[in-house]
């Protein structure tokens, strides 16, 4: 294909994709609305899953894996089988991770719904980033001073403000 290619035989575009015009995201943005209201199922099988819903069913599942794990770990305890007690252990801590995670990506994903729901007249089906290039994320300079330089200071100051106590 012209403009893709690399040494290694995968396709790699060389080039940056254009954002669409404002009357094309216009278009774009009439053909959903009206796919929506022509067929509303079918409209809510090309978005998905909501990522708010797989957080949930995964939050659900870990919190399942939760007290099977509880339930080794107490047989575990109730025969004297350290190695069972241990296993039981190692299940309720990798639930207990992926489960806090699930809720932290569930609340992600609520802002992100909210603030998008806000911002758009056709709720929820939209053009991503209104056809747009995301904006490059501004780095920020490194910082003069380590860390502990930091912490030094701020005790200073602290110290000064408060006169030694």
């Amino acid at each position: 294909m012209p403009g893709m290619g690399s040494l290694d035989g995968q396709l790699t575009p060389l080039e940056e994709p254009v954002p669409l015009s404002e009357e094309e995201l216009r278009l774009l943005e009439q053909m959903e609305r009206a796919l929506v209201e022509e067929d509303p199922k079918f409209a809510s099988t090309l978005r998905g899953t909501s990522l708010r819903r797989t957080a949930r069913r995964r939050a659900i599942a870990a919190g399942v894996v939760f007290v099977l794990g509880m339930a080794v770990l107490l047989s575990g305890a109730m025969t004297n089988l350290i190695v069972v007690g241990i296993v039981g252990f190692v299940i309720m801590l990798a639930s207990a991770v992926i489960g806090l995670n699930a809720i932290r990506g569930q609340q992600a994903a609520a802002a992100a719904d909210a603030a998008r729901m806000a911002g758009h007249p056709s709720r929820g089906f939209t053009v991503i980033e209104g056809g747009r290039r995301p904006r490059p994320r501004l780095l920020r300079a490194p910082r003069s001073g380590a860390f502990m330089s930091r912490m030094e200071a701020r005790w200073r100051r602290r110290r000064d403000r408060d006169a030694g106590f």
